[in-house]
């Protein structure tokens, strides 16, 4: 059950993500959440566009592994998607902000540890 709740859990924080990038990229709220200038999140919404798609998608796959209905096939795709948060998070703590490492990757790896041990 805890490897569910977490698993939602970062399912959860990637669709804020996607309303971030998609709804709000030019409002307060995604400037502070992303650091960014007005000017910038206007001349950056295309590039918002597709960050949102990618982050949609890892969203998608982490819910399809949980109604998946074959436990088996469920936890493979739990730790496939799991797996690109994770590395995804590394890569944009490395390059773009280090939260990043805090919002998707901490997140990411508690749920990796909690659904190999269930």
């Amino acid at each position: 059950m805890v490897a569910m709740i977490l698993v939602g859990l970062v399912a959860l924080i990637h669709i804020y993500i996607v309303l971030l990038e998609m709804v709000w990229w030019t409002t307060p709220r995604a400037h502070k959440a992303f650091n960014l200038t007005p000017d910038f999140a206007e001349q950056t919404k295309v590039l918002a566009g597709n960050q949102r798609l990618y982050n949609g998608f890892l969203a998608a796959g982490l819910i399809w592994g949980l109604v998946h209905p074959d436990p088996a096939v469920a936890w493979q795709i739990q730790l496939f998607f799991l797996g690109c948060v994770a590395v995804a998070g590394l890569y944009g703590a490395a390059t773009a902000s280090r939260k990043i490492l805090f919002v998707q990757t901490v997140p990411a790896v508690l749920a990796i540890l909690a659904v190999v041990l269930a």
